[in-house]
């Protein structure tokens, strides 16, 4: 997962549709050859597959152990287990206790926990892993603080310094300014990814150091160093060497509803610990690809990012990530619970990369009840496939725990680590009860494009418009039969249908491969078959992604 440009202008990211026909590219892109599935029951192919686990036991036991458990030859998940039980007494060494925790979950899941534990006891690793972690020995507060100043001074103004930025003969200084707020007796600080992204991002160039102010010090500037990042949640940890003021509790937003009182404190323009009041609007806004987000209605601006919302208790129950200037009140905030589920990952350092497991679905519904994940599409080679699971297969538990809607999926997997083998448990086709081992991978930046690049127009097209399509024609090879609508897909929205023929014309992509602009000539059948032809963009991200 590579990191995305800076959020520092106003949120207009659900705009790019319309947006979309100024950044697109003239070359016509060519998706990819599909990929068809291994074969294990040929020698050759299991021979094949032997000498890729060999590789692999040197630079990445887990997977090969996850291969050699998928191939089912005893031999090599003797010699690979042994493998990740040697890697899991070097990271124990190092004291890499990340590598060590997921490493152990890796071979609990794979049904090698006495194995794990000849190298260190659960109860151990547990105490071990979770003992540092910023912010866990702060317990929630349930009585009402009398004086919010006391809040205010566990609140920072981060100042990211960016040098000289020259621009038409003139020189100015280039600084980007947020909040923070402490969680930690030792100086751990809570911002968003995109206040800081300058300094983290490996293609910046230029100068940049990370200072705050404290509430009340408006001329100190104190350095601070940047511990981890996640660009897909918005979220930073900084450290800084002094003993904060305040520090904070981290509540809950699970509870809130559209109409509760939240406090937002920042530094909007710059104006140090200002102290605003609304309620929630919303608790369901579809504005990050893994997850929904807190609408909020209290007065937030430029260099309000990255400061904390509280209750009348104190306990931060989000986090302010974006406004939209030009419309009063809103404006938006990253629920507690994603910055509690990975706080131990962004403590351990540097990049967070979001794990997936290459697949494209919807909550699927019996009568009115949410029971499970439809599998409506994965991409060749990736973990579910290379699992066995099938279209149409229903997800129905991952790590062990039950799932009944996308959002509960995503919200598991920010708990993980790519590079993780976790257990699916899932319904068939035929109504069986099965479960499988799948290998956590890293998510691409739009991985919507990854599924075109490596599969044919007629499959990628199921994640892209949520459309079905069979070859129609053996004289032109871009025309189809539908087969099927996703229901409240882009496909849906436009007027498609069952049965309708359609010829797919030119695609393309935005220069950063994050939108996809397709054209298509329809004979819609609820039309009477009249020719219709449209260009449609899409995304290539979205919640639907897991």
């Amino acid at each position: 997962m590579k990191l995305i440009k800076s959020k520092k202008l106003p949120v207009c990211f659900f705009l790019s549709g319309l947006l979309f026909v100024s950044c697109i590219s003239s070359p016509k892109v060519d998706p990819g050859v599909h990929k068809e599935e291994l074969d294990y029951t040929q020698e050759d192919v299991r021979k094949k597959e032997i000498e890729r686990i060999n590789l692999l036991m040197q630079t990445s036991p887990v997977e090969a152990l996850w291969r050699s458990v998928l191939l089912d030859d005893k031999e090599e998940i003797s010699i690979v287990s042994k493998r990740v039980k040697d890697y899991l007494t070097a990271s124990l060494e190092q004291k890499d206790y990340l590598e060590l925790y997921y490493g152990f979950k890796s071979l609990e899941n794979s049904g090698f926990q006495n194995l794990a534990e000849e190298v260190i006891s659960k109860k151990e690793l547990e105490n071990l892993f979770f003992n540092q972690i910023p912010g866990a020995s702060i317990k929630k507060s349930n009585t009402k603080i009398d004086n919010l100043t006391k809040c205010i001074s566990g609140t920072v103004t981060i100042w990211v310094d960016l040098g000289i930025k020259v621009q038409s003969g003139m020189g100015f200084a280039n600084r980007v300014i947020g909040s923070g707020f402490f969680i930690d007796e030792r100086g751990y600080i809570i911002t968003n990814h995109h206040v800081i992204s300058d300094v983290v991002d490996p293609k910046y160039e230029g100068y940049g150091k990370v200072y705050i102010k404290l509430y009340g010090d408006e001329d100190t500037r104190i350095p601070a160093k940047v511990v981890g990042w996640d660009n897909i949640h918005d979220l930073a940890l900084l450290k800084t060497e002094i003993k904060p003021p305040y520090v904070f509790s981290l509540g809950s937003s699970s509870d809130l509803k559209a109409g509760d009182k939240i406090y937002a404190i920042g530094s909007p323009l710059g104006l140090e610990s200002t102290l605003t009041s609304g309620v929630v609007s919303s608790t369901n806004r579809k504005l990050f690809t893994t997850g929904s987000v807190l609408q909020i209605d209290a007065a937030v601006n430029s260099g309000n990012s990255g400061g904390p919302c509280i209750d009348i208790n104190g306990n931060v129950q989000a986090i302010v990530f974006a406004g939209i200037q030009q419309y009063q009140g809103l404006n938006f905030a990253i629920p507690v619970e994603y910055l509690k589920q990975e706080l131990a990952i962004l403590y351990y350092g540097g990049l967070r990369e979001v794990p997936w497991i290459g697949a494209y679905g919807h909550t699927y519904k019996v009568g009115k009840k949410n029971s499970g994940i439809e599998l409506q599409y994965f991409a060749p080679g990736s973990p579910v496939s290379r699992a066995g699971l099938k279209r149409g297969d229903i997800i129905t538990a991952l790590d062990g725990i039950p799932v009944s809607s996308i959002e509960q999926v995503q919200s598991i997997l920010r708990t993980f680590v790519s590079g993780t083998i976790v257990k699916l448990d899932y319904t068939d086709s035929e109504n069986k009860k099965r479960d499988c081992l799948v290998y956590l991978t890293s998510r691409p930046k739009y991985p919507g494009y990854t599924f075109y690049q490596n599969d044919s127009i007629e499959n990628s097209f199921i994640p892209l418009y949520g459309i079905s399509l069979i070859p129609s024609s053996t004289l032109n090879s871009r025309t189809y039969m539908i087969t099927d609508v996703i229901k409240g897909s882009i496909a849906d929205e436009s007027g498609f249908s069952e049965n309708d023929p359609v010829t797919v014309g030119r695609i393309q992509f935005s220069d950063d491969k994050s939108m996809i602009y397709s054209e298509f000539t329809v004979k819609r059948r609820k039309k009477g078959y009249l020719d219709v032809s449209m260009g449609i963009p899409a995304n290539l991200d979205s919640p639907y992604y897991f």
